[in-house]
């Protein structure tokens, strides 16, 4: 599999230059079922694969990108010598990491750093025997697709047209019944969408084979044409006001949608939406609809316990402090969710008093220091705005960034990058900002109400001193000149770095909200 890498080597373009682009060799591919006489071609020669510093090296010990081991390949690779401990669930699991001996990062137990070598090579999980070609869902999580891994350094030198018959021969073995069934079987195995993956093609056997069924044929897939009826749903649920969360927005859900499958349906006139997690099914904000609340509430849960079962992971999220307070009642058990921070944007375009004295001195110092333009986003720039977000992702992971923390980069990096694509469809507005030419940060938000700015997205380089707080500010004075009278920079995800920086801005309410779930006796 691949981690982060430098350029090439001088040396290693020599050897990839002189490589064939022939098929080197043709593996035996191991199912739980049997061994089948299906051959899964490879591209990639040996004598590269040695000289390669990106497979079977990883950032992060829980990095996504791990090889993930069925039932028979983790017998196979711990009669091979690798520990079952490495294994969470010997059912099929993601290998565990170990730290790399001789420099940073993490590497694969079976691989040796000093030789270059896999110790279970003859025995390797389909999941490395695919690679530099991966199995991935689209970015609506609805189709199967197979791409090649662009950090890889041999296909980024491979013709595109030896790839794509490598991928259509690769695409061909993968119709094999016994893989398809192994595969449905550990739908693991179909990682989740990265922007670094070329696509090929689609793979319609397998789609057909792990889409999830729909649990209720009510269900809709949530799209980005869903965003006027969801507008009208929260205007028939009279929820509009200055102090309504963040989630009370189409952006908010739709932007998860790369991560979670979203689904929507119409009861009664009330609008139900639904997220589809790996334990089950939950509503990631409340019924939205004219009817009472509360037995909009009981129809939820009857239906997640339906689909269910006696799952904890039924609930309701985002319930405001006045829904609460109609749904009090000795059968719904209520958690307390972290708030959204609420601001007078006034306050936060003039910066005035010893307040706000520390935000004041980095924005000055940032405009004394950079030469700071604005624009609007426009989508030519989603490459440099993607590298923006990955290098700011690794300034904060080199910070005081705990372990959730850093999951949430690696989740956030899908959702920045659905935004950089379908930002007008869903109603965001994006900027940047450049410092000498190059853009330093940008940021998206959208109106939660006639008055309410709510700022989504914001991303400024962190080596430059002051460009985030001067963003902020640039921020709120736009949405003032515009109208806003709030501003909504939403919740700090329990994080306690992020907690004291928008805390230390003064805002004027944190807005409570609460998850719900139905007492079962």
């Amino acid at each position: 599999m691949d981690g982060s890498r430098d350029d090439r080597k001088r040396t290693f373009l020599a050897t990839v230059r002189r490589a064939s682009y022939d098929w080197i060799s043709m593996d035996l591919i191991t199912v739980d079922s049997k061994l089948t006489v299906k051959v899964l071609p490879q591209l990639v020669p040996d004598a590269a694969c040695f000289r390669c510093d990106v497979c079977c090296r990883f950032p992060e010990a829980d990095s996504f990108l791990r090889p993930y081991f069925t039932r028979l390949e983790i017998s196979n690779a711990t009669a091979h010598g690798i520990p079952e401990s490495f294994f969470s669930n010997k059912s099929g699991s993601q290998v565990d990491l170990v730290r790399n001996p001789i420099g940073e990062g993490y590497l694969c137990p079976a691989f040796d750093s000093k030789s270059g070598r896999c110790g279970i090579y003859d025995v390797r999980p389909l999941d490395c025997r695919l690679y530099p070609l991966a199995l991935m869902w689209d970015a609506s999580g609805r189709e199967v697709l197979l791409g090649w891994d662009s950090k890889c350094p041999f296909m980024r030198d491979a013709s595109s047209s030896a790839i794509r018959e490598y991928g259509e021969r690769v695409a061909t073995s993968l119709e094999d019944e016994a893989i398809v069934e192994t595969i449905a079987a550990h739908p693991r195995l179909i990682g989740r969408f990265q922007e670094d993956v070329v696509i090929l093609k689609t793979l319609p056997h397998l789609t057909v084979r792990l889409s999830p069924q729909r649990v209720d044929s009510r269900l809709q897939p949530l799209t980005a044409s869903d965003a006027a009826c969801f507008a009208k749903s929260l205007e028939r649920a009279q929820v509009i006001r200055h102090d309504m969360p963040a989630a009370f927005a189409f952006p908010y859900h739709y932007i998860w949608s790369s991560l979670l499958p979203y689904w929507w349906m119409e009861s009664d006139h009330t609008l139900f939406l639904f997220a589809e997690s790996p334990d089950g099914w939950f509503m990631p904000l409340p019924p939205l609809g004219a009817g009472p609340l509360d037995e909009a509430v009981e129809q939820a849960f009857a239906l997640m316990r339906s689909w269910n079962g006696a799952s904890p992971v039924s609930r309701i999220e985002n319930v405001t402090e006045s829904q609460r307070q109609l749904l009090e009642c000795d059968g719904i058990q209520f958690r307390r969710k972290e708030g959204d921070y609420l601001y007078p944007v006034g306050a936060l375009t003039a910066l005035a008093g010893d307040h706000y004295k520390s935000q004041r001195a980095l924005c000055n110092r940032a405009a004394r220091e950079q030469a700071i333009t604005k624009e609007p986003y426009r989508s030519d720039y989603h490459s440099d705005c993607a590298l923006l977000y990955r290098r700011w992702a690794e300034q904060k992971r080199r910070g005081n960034l705990g372990r959730m923390g850093k999951l949430l980069l690696e989740d956030a990096e899908m959702a920045h990058a659905l935004v950089f694509r379908e930002h007008e469809r869903i109603g965001l507005s994006g900027t940047v900002l450049r410092v000498n030419h190059d853009i330093a940060a940008y940021t998206f938000g959208y109106w939660l109400t006639p008055q309410t700015w709510c700022i989504l997205l914001e991303v400024a380089d962190r080596s430059i001193p002051g460009l985030a707080q001067w963003a902020f500010r640039e921020t709120c004075r736009t949405a003032m000149a515009q109208g806003a009278v709030y501003v909504n920079a939403m919740d700090d995800a329990g994080l306690p770095g992020l907690r004291a920086a928008k805390s230390a801005y003064r805002p004027s309410a944190v807005l409570d909200t609460w998850v719900i779930t139905r007492i079962t006796i």
